[in-house]
């Protein structure tokens, strides 16, 4: 059977997943459709080279694809008639206001695809939630669908568990694809399109609920662990332990292993947070007050590891930050990518501006215009993007590493010693740079995780 295939939602979900998928399958049509115009366009662009998502690989398979057999439009209904397979890939922020903000997921944007199918649909279809969305959210879309439509509609899950900065990787060669739902025979169909190219043995098979479930307890354990190592880094610091020899000696435990265990500024991007809190809030719905303030802690660590990066800066130049000129390296979450929600850089580089600070930021794949959108609360004045990563260290007091890209461990610490005003200090929230050369040449440094300094 020939698949076509609608996506609605054209983000950093949806674009991904239905490329790579186009690129596996091209005898099956995929649509991806969007209310987000200028989003369409860009998707649309061959010869820009700006998607809006940026992954490492993603636009050499873009270009393979597009007009073959993926198309992105904003004719939402047209395209939900077609299919045989509805894909869901729509934001689900946290609430911020209203009942349960602050932990529950704002269903909004679910809830108004699920309408539109319902609208649209000509025949039996299958409905596949891959959004992250909280547990029993195929609740909502039977009772929209039993109410809106005659057609028989079959719901999955196939939640996504691709890391941004690897998703091409993620998607082309998963450790599993998980498909959850009622009946066997959707479940079917939708593994034979995986089957095109994940291993069978890869493809896993759950009822709806475990696999809603099972997403967020990815990401809760995996945050889980980056708040632990961060508390241990602190440790490191006050007792003269290195947090480098720490994880050495613990990952090899094979029990343990190595993965998630960087010490850092925090974890960020658009899902950890997020689904922490949803587990907190299905928790507390559930009567499970105790688990609830358990997956809590993970956020309050991770909250408190941000705070902590500026206070050691602030501590380390004399108290106060008034006029100082800091050079802020990196702003997206993590490397590869341009997403910036969540980042630590945001609340890092807030902290800083409320003490009077002057930043000079780079990071090699955000816009301008998203950095000052984000900081927009703080005077234009002291906040500056420079694409000239040299010049940006003249007259600096300090530069503080939030984003570990390649080209910042490159730099000629030799030369920028030179530009800086003295004592001049380097934050390695990463524990990347080379300690001993930056030393070498009369500059301050404080790595994370490493005792002795303070």
């Amino acid at each position: 059977m020939t698949y076509r295939i609608c996506c609605i939602g054209a983000g950093y979900v949806g674009g991904p997943s239905m490329i790579v998928m186009a690129d596996s399958c091209p005898g099956v049509q995929i649509n991806v459709v969007d209310h987000d115009k200028k989003r369409i366009d860009s998707w649309n662009n061959l010869l820009s080279g700006d998607l809006p998502v940026y992954e490492p690989g993603l636009d050499e398979i873009h270009k393979r694809v597009l007009g073959r057999n993926l198309f992105f439009s904003m004719d939402v209904g047209l395209s939900i008639k077609k299919a045989d397979i509805v894909f869901i890939t729509v934001n689900t922020p946290t609430k911020i206001n209203g009942y349960g903000a602050g932990e529950a997921s704002d269903l909004t944007n679910i809830e108004i695809a699920a309408r539109t199918i319902a609208e649209f649909v000509k025949g039996p279809t299958i409905v596949v939630e891959r959004s992250t969305i909280p547990v029993r959210t195929g609740d909502l879309l039977k009772r929209i669908f039993g109410m809106n439509t005659s057609e028989h509609i079959n719901i999955l899950s196939n939640p996504e568990f691709m890391a941004e900065g690897s998703a091409v990787q993620d998607l082309t060669a998963p450790d599993r694809v998980l498909i959850g739902g009622d009946d066997h025979q959707a479940i079917d169909e939708l593994a034979s399109i995986y089957q095109h190219w994940v291993p069978s043995e890869r493809i896993l098979r759950t009822n709806l609920w475990s696999a809603e479930l099972a997403k967020l307890t990815a990401n809760a354990f995996l945050a889980q662990r980056i708040s632990s190592i961060n508390t241990i880094a602190a440790l490191c610091e006050a007792s003269g332990a290195h947090i480098n020899e720490v994880v050495q000696a613990i990952g090899v435990d094979h029990r343990i292993g190595h993965n998630f265990l960087r010490a850092g500024p925090g974890f960020g991007g658009s899902c950890f947070q997020k689904d922490i809190l949803s587990l907190v809030y299905i928790s507390q719905y559930f009567g499970l007050s105790d688990v609830a303030s358990y997956w809590r802690s993970v956020i309050t660590i991770n909250d408190w590891s941000r705070r902590r990066i500026t206070q050691l800066i602030i501590k380390n130049l004399f108290t106060t930050l008034r006029g100082k000129k800091l050079v802020i390296l990196g702003f997206a979450f993590k490397p590869d990518t341009n997403d910036i929600r969540e980042s630590p850089a945001i609340n890092i580089c807030q902290g800083l501006l409320d003490e009077g600070a002057i930043l000079s930021i780079h990071d090699p794949m955000v816009s301008r215009d998203l950095l000052y959108q984000v900081l927009c609360c703080h005077e234009a004045a002291n906040i500056s993007f420079n694409q000239d990563l040299i010049s940006s260290f003249r007259d600096a007091d300090a530069a503080v590493l939030l984003t570990e890209w390649p080209i910042y461990l490159k730099l000629d610490w030799q030369l920028l010693s030179t530009l800086m005003r003295s004592p001049a200090w380097i934050f390695d929230t990463r524990n990347v740079l080379n300690r001993v050369e930056i030393e070498n040449f009369g500059l301050n440094l404080w790595s994370i995780g490493y005792g002795g300094i303070h």
